[in-house]
């Protein structure tokens, strides 16, 4: 079997046995991504020589048997917002488009510690502002299922990586949905976990009270493998939270029998395709096939999940992204008068639209005046929003939901209408606000061929009930490939 056809934790296993080795594997990823990188752009950047440099020193390691974890010598993909220590790191902005961090993110520091080799860096919406991947400043990246239509975002680019086997696995970054609806939409797996079991440190930050990172792979056992591999307190995150147990592969293969699955009924009225509904309710009618007891429910204030978040995360932006003036690092305007017009020029020509626009109402909300109407309100919605999920989850273990309002749209018609864009958040980002995990699932596809993902939320903490009920799901189902994922696999 081709190594493109296998799992992250498949193919550690092969390489852990000496049936393949990760020179190999890694070789085998480069030719794919000469092969494909040129339709679908999942990368900004990559560099081969510098990935089978570390693929040699992995494989070393291996067979001297000092490194033994499962992700040793398996290529990974990395979201460019994350950052990594010699390697450009730009969040798909020009603002960035020379910056070379120093250190790398926990995250990556973790990857790199269990074997992992990173191919390169993941295109995105500009520092993760989009759901689409068509803000980026290095151009669009295009769905592996059909070259027409988006892959989603923000992290687009670690999804289609996955999907056009340009990377074994990938890691992307979740604020309001962005690593759960790019999943949906290329036919891959991604988890966001609670907020606070993966260190943001080396994270460069859009909504700090909302960014979490998590895995993009081809199956669950594989996302509890990386999630437990990325997890942990890190004392460098002030919002690190330690927890008792980072084990997230026990839970697979556990017995479902009486597990409770809450279907909200305000998620399947109007404004969701039909295709995609019945696609998401077949997960429910599996898993109750399996023992489950599913119930519809009311989960109320998700008409103002919207508002409230854009206003959250928007007013967070504005402060996160006020360090990027052009004085330290990034780009720098080549002509101005003086500190304050250098300022100007460097941002006003660093940043693209979309990121202006949320920079511009984030500090509008903020401003005097304006803070108690629009910010407190929304913080206090916020509040609301925690509440209902904690009185959901007093009744169900887990809630059902689609990931996403429709499959993947064609390319150009989500930007013509960027409130119709913000829209397609309306399944994902009441999960940020409260901090509580959530994993996509691929269920089917439409009728033309489009990744239909369905989207299982658990309680904080309570990453356990998700990866049983997806794992259980997924055993009931064939993993399928898109005709550019099997290009080049013999």
């Amino acid at each position: 079997m081709s190594v493109l056809n296998l799992t992250a934790v498949s193919l550690g296993k092969k390489i852990q046995a000496g049936e393949l080795s990760a020179v190999e594997a890694t070789q085998e990823v480069l030719a794919q991504v000469e092969r494909v990188e040129k339709d679908v752009h999942s990368y900004v950047s990559y560099d081969g020589e510098a990935a089978l440099k570390r693929a040699k020193e992995v494989q070393q390691l291996i067979d001297e048997k000092k490194l033994t974890h499962p992700l040793a010598g398996v290529p990974v993909a990395i979201k460019d917002n994350m950052c990594t220590k010699g390697v450009t790191t730009t969040c798909s902005s020009k603002i960035l488009s020379n910056f070379v961090p120093p250190y790398s993110s926990t995250a990556v520091e973790k990857l790199e510690a269990a074997g992992a080799i990173m191919i390169g860096k993941t295109n995105m919406d500009e520092f993760a502002m989009g759901s689409t991947t068509e803000t980026s400043a290095y151009g669009i990246t295009r769905n592996p299922w059909n070259l027409d239509h988006v892959p989603g975002g923000s992290s687009g680019g670690s999804c289609a990586a996955v999907a056009a086997n340009e990377a074994i696995y990938a890691l992307g970054s979740d604020t309001g949905g962005s690593i759960r609806q790019p999943s949906s939409f290329c036919g891959v797996t991604g988890i966001k976990p609670t907020y606070g079991t993966v260190s943001r440190f080396g994270l460069i930050a859009y909504g700090s009270s909302l960014d979490q990172i998590g895995p993009v792979a081809k199956d669950v056992r594989d996302c509890a493998t990386i999630l437990s591999t990325i997890s942990g307190y890190d004392s460098k995150d002030s919002t690190s939270i330690k927890r008792e147990d980072y084990d997230f592969n026990q839970y697979l293969g556990q017995d479902i029998k009486g597990l409770r699955i809450g279907v909200p009924k305000g998620y399947f009225k109007e404004g969701l395709d039909k295709e995609v509904a019945d696609h998401v309710l077949s997960l429910a009618k599996t898993l109750e096939a399996q023992g489950a007891v599913v119930e519809e429910f009311d989960l109320s204030l998700v008409e103002y999940a919207i508002p409230a978040y854009y206003v959250i995360a928007d007013a967070e932006a504005s402060s996160n992204l006020e360090r990027f003036d052009g004085v330290k690092y990034g780009y720098r305007a080549k002509e101005y008068n003086g500190l304050h017009d250098m300022i100007k020029k460097s941002r006003s020509q660093g940043f693209g639209p979309e990121v202006k626009r949320r920079i511009m109402l984030g500090s509008f909300v903020l401003s005097s005046g304006y803070y108690d109407a629009y910010y407190l309100k929304a913080l206090r919605t916020k509040a609301l929003i925690v509440k209902a999920f904690d009185e959901a989850f007093a009744k169900y273990d887990v809630i059902l939901a689609p990931a996403a309002p429709t499959t993947a749209p064609k390319i150009g018609s989500s930007l013509a209408d960027p409130i119709k864009m913000y829209l397609g958040d309306i399944y994902t980002i009441s999960v940020n606000l409260a901090g509580l995990p959530g994993i996509t699932v691929p269920v089917g596809k439409d009728k033309n061929g489009l990744p239909i993902g369905a989207q299982l939320i658990g309680n904080r903490f309570r990453e356990d009930v998700l990866f049983k009920a997806a794992y259980a799901y997924e055993q009931t189902k064939t993993y399928e490939m898109c005709d550019l994922a099997q290009k080049g696999v013999n």
